[in-house]
């Protein structure tokens, strides 16, 4: 990448400097000792299908159920990222119709694979501008899944866990790819809490992991059972790789489909294995929280900055997101703070706003959150 001028020219003190320079919204800082872990397992370049590698899957199971105290639900997980979840789950888990909270980009990607299912009717889509949030509060006729991300990872935007009142046999899918493993969390409000590895839970992509409840797991099985074959062609198309049943099944012996990403699996166990020797959920969140807090405090006394996202309830503890006012250049800032090794700090791209989107997961230092701001000061005082 070539550097502009003024990128060249101003080095901020070494002082000032973030220990670790990463901010990125995903994939997201990976911890040293996990990256080590890789080389250290002895299981890279091995078969998925054994012993060394199915009991690290089972390592991870048991730990997430350990680490989310979801005893009722069971963990499942696949070849894939969330993207091929809201597949997998317009597939497997909505019976006839949705409903969706759309409050941003990943919100409304979910809700458009329900809508171009040929075999689904339309959903209920409650809709919020970018920056604010959208809720499903009440029963919806028809509806036999009720779906939202927990945060919206696009704009820094949270929503709360919790089930929909009176929708009695109706699925709870909430999505919290870019928050799982962060903060506290009630899994049993929902059916399916699922994510990726590649945010809070410090690995990097390539996998699907969910929380299921019984529900699910009963759901999944009708409608995979149901799925079109020679002799039921008027069935539901369902791919293997998008076979829920199957990877349910696959997940019992604690291995995937397809052949997953060594890497990954062992990353994630390894995160894993820190959140819960540190503390758990609550250490994460007293961590990120830390972090968060002073970014928005400082956006929110500079002339020339402010939060995006205008109510406090609703900000995100983990993707902070700061507007820059029109006469400070967001490219310009990023420019400068990239050649001082600090990175990926871009508004989210469809988003198209002048703005700072910081990610502070578990693994980033609150210490080297507020190193960031000192930095950007520096860079800012001197455009």
């Amino acid at each position: 990448m070539t550097m502009s001028p003024l990128a060249q020219t101003l080095r901020i003190p070494k002082d000032l400097l973030p220990a670790d320079g990463r901010f990125g919204c995903g994939p997201a800082l990976i911890r040293p000792a996990s990256i080590e872990a890789i080389t250290t397992s002895g299981i890279m370049g091995t078969s998925h299908r054994q012993a060394p590698v199915k009991d690290l899957v089972g390592r991870i199971r048991e730990g997430l159920t350990e680490l989310f105290t979801a005893p009722d639900h069971r963990v499942v997980l696949g070849n894939g990222g969330s993207t091929t979840f809201w597949a997998i789950a317009t597939a497997c888990l909505v019976r006839k119709r949705s409903a969706h909270a759309v409050f941003g980009e990943f919100g409304s990607k979910f809700a458009q694979e329900t809508t171009n299912a040929p075999f689904l009717d339309s959903p209920f889509i409650a809709e919020g501008a970018t920056g604010t949030l959208a809720v499903l509060d009440k029963a919806v006729e028809g509806v036999d899944a009720y779906a939202w991300p927990q945060q919206e990872t696009s704009t820094g935007v949270v929503s709360p866990v919790r089930r929909v009142p009176d929708t009695h046999d109706a699925l709870t899918l909430v999505d919290a790819t870019s928050i799982a493993g962060s903060v506290q969390v009630d899994v049993s409000q929902t059916d399916a809490y699922y994510f990726a590895p590649q945010k809070a839970l410090g690995s990097d992509g390539g996998l699907w992991v969910a929380l299921m409840s019984p529900a699910a797991i009963e759901r999944a099985e009708e409608l995979c059972a149901a799925k079109a074959t020679p002799d039921n062609p008027q069935g539901r198309w369902i791919p293997a790789i998008l076979d829920l049943k199957q990877a349910i099944d696959n997940s019992v012996k604690n291995q995937t489909l397809n052949t997953p990403a060594l890497a990954t699996l062992i990353m994630l166990e390894d995160q894993i294995r820190w959140l819960l020797d540190n503390g758990g959920l609550p250490f994460a969140q007293a961590r990120v929280e830390e972090s968060s807090q002073a970014i928005y405090h400082w956006a929110a006394s500079r002339s020339w900055a402010n939060p995006y996202v205008a109510n406090p309830d609703w900000r995100s503890p983990v993707v902070c997101t700061i507007d820059l006012d029109e006469d400070v250049s967001a490219t310009a800032v990023l420019d400068v703070l990239r050649a001082n090794g600090i990175v990926d700090l871009g508004a989210y791209r469809n988003l198209g706003r002048n703005q700072l989107r910081i990610g502070v997961f578990p693994n980033t230092d609150p210490q080297d959150a507020a190193a960031l701001i000192a930095c950007v000061d520096w860079v800012v005082q001197r455009l």
